[in-house]
């Protein structure tokens, strides 16, 4: 299966998952702008509205949206258990799934445009808000759903990536810089960034990058 991403994106969020699920997947770096990929393949022709990640799997099936993607993805490894079949906890997660797009990633994304710069303060006040709920969710567990790495932890930690270049401090979270270094550690996420070419930097809390020699 191939899954179409942008380096250290939305997309690596996938990647981590299939990674941690031991999951033979060909990344497709997508070129912006042009959306063309190595082959030349046109990649409106995979998802129209032209963002990434996308999947494809095997049988032709073209799974898009990130949260649906990684749900996607644990399904084809259920004994993983990154799908819980419990259905309170499947509703939990999808609740987390369903947050971290909407509070962070968006809010974040507008950020990174500079359509948005009148309203760029408002946007991460709103963010810094966001995160003093989730940092509460990590005061006495070391990921989202308690013991257990899940499909949420993956997609936090590509967003608090993302802190990085837009100024937000994230020491002012220090439940969160505990976080990331936790999450970067894993040889899954390890796999993932190694794949996208992202080195470690900031004592390990962001990954960025690798500089040419």
């Amino acid at each position: 299966m191939k899954l179409y991403m942008h380096q250290a994106a939305c997309s690596l969020s996938p990647h981590i998952i299939a990674r941690e699920l031991d999951l033979e997947v060909e990344i497709v770096p997508v070129e912006r702008g042009t959306y063309r990929t190595a082959d030349d393949t046109d990649y409106l022709a995979v998802n129209p509205n032209g963002y990434v990640p996308a999947l494809v799997l095997d049988d032709g099936e073209v799974v898009l949206e990130g949260p649906a993607i990684v749900q996607r993805l644990a399904e084809l490894r259920p004994q993983a258990g990154m799908m819980p079949q419990d259905l309170r906890a499947r509703a939990q997660l999808q609740s987390l799934l369903n947050f971290i797009s909407t509070e962070l990633h968006k809010p974040m994304t507008q950020m990174f445009n500079p359509a948005y710069a009148p309203v760029r303060d408002v946007l991460q006040r709103h963010v810094a808000g966001r995160l003093n709920w989730v940092s509460t969710r990590l005061d006495v567990n070391p990921y989202l759903m308690g013991e257990a790495f899940s499909l949420a932890d993956a997609y936090l930690f590509v967003c608090l990536n993302w802190c990085q270049w837009l100024g937000i401090d994230l020491s002012e979270w220090p439940r969160l810089v505990v976080f990331m270094l936790r999450v970067g550690k894993r040889p899954g996420v390890q796999a993932a960034l190694a794949a996208e070419k992202l080195a470690p930097h900031s004592g390990g809390v962001f990954f960025a990058p690798q500089k040419a020699a």
